[in-house]
């Protein structure tokens, strides 16, 4: 005999499925990477090759772009470099000129986008790691002076949301003091406070031309064999004053997004990286999986506890492809 409850009662029609959906996705959940290229040519973005779909922009094919996604509902951006000229100390990352900062202010003069700005040196640097070199070891302390310069120099263009991505300790306070300091004390900080040196970000490498000329990065960037590590990362952002918390990469990390949702209950975001895009976009492609896979990845980051996602899907949830 049958049990009294029976639980596809509630499954039998779509209907009722969706009044109790207990997780959704709207397009104010996510957040889209722009890469703007300084030798982009107007009018012909580059296809990234990696990363099919994508494209490297020029200043104001980015901001056309970001313009007709936010038509269509999205509501934030995350804007990345490539610039023309890199040197040791990443000057391009901190000129007042420089092509994030030209985006930053034609963004926020012909939308309402709330504009992140990523803020590490990799993009920037002639020897493609996220800091000052000496000895070929990125030097923490020396290196917290020009995230904060960078990140400055992005408030000052007008930048809503400062999200540093170096990993380096203590990174959080530098910029915090260099914000407040300069009288942007109600700019916020989103801080990639567990980031992996992961292999998924192999294709943004190629996407932002910041591919280290040696070694890896592997002493800033956490083991992926670690979980209670990255609790002690998220933690000590927290105290530094971080306003919301970006954990990445997202799939294979929803152990640790959960975690840190849970025990530190600030807003949190999960980045759905390169290399996820890329899986999937490819297994799409080539027919062994449906689009479907797409949604149910995004629900499994959203159940895991992320508010929000940035992710290069957009415009496919869009149905902008």
């Amino acid at each position: 005999m049958f049990p009294t409850t029976r639980m596809r009662r509630m499954r039998t029609d779509e209907r009722i499925r969706s009044m109790f959906r207990e997780t959704n996705i709207d397009m104010g959940d996510f957040i889209y990477p722009l890469y703007i290229k300084e030798s982009a040519q107007d009018g012909q973005p580059e296809e990234i090759s990696t990363m099919p779909g994508q494209y490297r922009y020029s200043v104001d094919d980015a901001i056309d772009f970001a313009g007709l996604l936010e038509d269509n509902g999205l509501t934030s951006v995350i804007l990345f470099g490539i610039p023309d000229h890199k040197d040791e100390v990443g000057s391009s990352a901190y000129d007042p000129n420089g092509i994030i900062q030209q985006t930053i202010r034609g963004l926020k003069e012909q939308t309402d986008l709330v504009v992140l700005g990523d803020v590490c040196m990799c993009e920037y640097t002639d020897h493609g790691h996220c800091g000052i070199i000496k000895d070929e070891y990125v030097q923490n302390d020396e290196t917290l002076k020009y995230l904060s310069k960078i990140a400055v120099s992005y408030a000052e263009a007008g930048v809503d949301v400062i999200a540093p991505s170096d990993m380096m300790d203590g990174r959080v306070t530098a910029i915090r003091e260099g914000l407040d300091t300069n009288g942007f004390i109600n700019t916020p900080i989103f801080s990639y406070a567990a980031k992996y040196a992961s292999t998924y970000y192999a294709p943004f490498r190629d996407a932002a031309d910041s591919t280290p000329s040696f070694g890896d990065r592997k002493s800033y960037q956490m083991d992926p064999a670690n979980f209670n590590e990255a609790i002690r990362e998220v933690a000590l952002d927290v105290q530094e004053g971080t306003d919301a918390i970006i954990v990445k990469p997202a799939l294979a990390y929803l152990d640790v997004l959960r975690e840190v949702k849970q025990t530190f209950k600030m807003p949190t975001i999960a980045y759905q990286v390169s290399g996820e895009y890329s899986m999937i976009q490819a297994g799409i492609e080539k027919g062994y999986i449906t689009e479907d896979l797409l949604y149910e990845t995004l629900l499994s980051i959203k159940r895991a506890g992320a508010d929000m996602i940035i992710s290069y899907f957009v415009p496919q949830l869009l149905d902008m492809e």
